[in-house]
């Protein structure tokens, strides 16, 4: 790392400590040749992830659009914050442990039912309501069977 003062290439590490809840490392630093201190952080480098939508165009996988669908599915629902955001920290994990650089909306959609259909049934049809675009009643009926079915074999 250099010196921003002197631009000498060597320094050595004074203290380090976490940062961003463990995400960055902050590091002070004391340059060897003219003896002054600077700050460095480090950070985790991501592979950027595109998400490829229904009618073909890419964007940038932002797990913030993720938790916001979420939180609008658990609106009024006993849900805490912590199921939310644990929910999408393990969505989060799975997009980038697959290792591909593009995932399509509809398995980004399918991981979030999967982890509501765990937390509150509600919340997973009002999700599932929209992500499936259920145009009238006889489509959501068919939902609901199958999900009451799962939950009869699941007892």
């Amino acid at each position: 790392m250099k010196c921003m003062f002197c631009g000498c290439a060597e320094s050595k590490v004074v203290d380090s400590r976490s940062t961003d809840e463990g995400r960055t490392i902050r590091r002070r630093r004391e340059c060897i040749e003219c003896g002054r201190r600077f700050t460095t952080y480090e950070t985790i480098e991501t592979t950027p992830v595109l998400v490829v939508k229904n009618g073909g165009s890419r964007q940038a996988f932002d797990p913030n659009k993720i938790k916001n669908g979420i939180i609008k599915a658990c609106e009024k629902r006993p849900v805490s914050m912590y199921k939310i955001d644990k929910l999408v920290d393990d969505i989060k994990k799975q997009v980038y442990n697959s290792l591909e650089q593009e995932i399509t909306s509809k398995q980004i959609g399918e991981m979030v039912m999967d982890g509501l259909k765990d937390i509150d049934e509600v919340a997973y049809v009002r999700y599932a309501s929209v992500y499936r675009q259920f145009t009238d009643i006889s489509s959501f009926m068919s939902e609901l069977e199958t999900m009451m079915q799962e939950t009869k074999n699941k007892k």
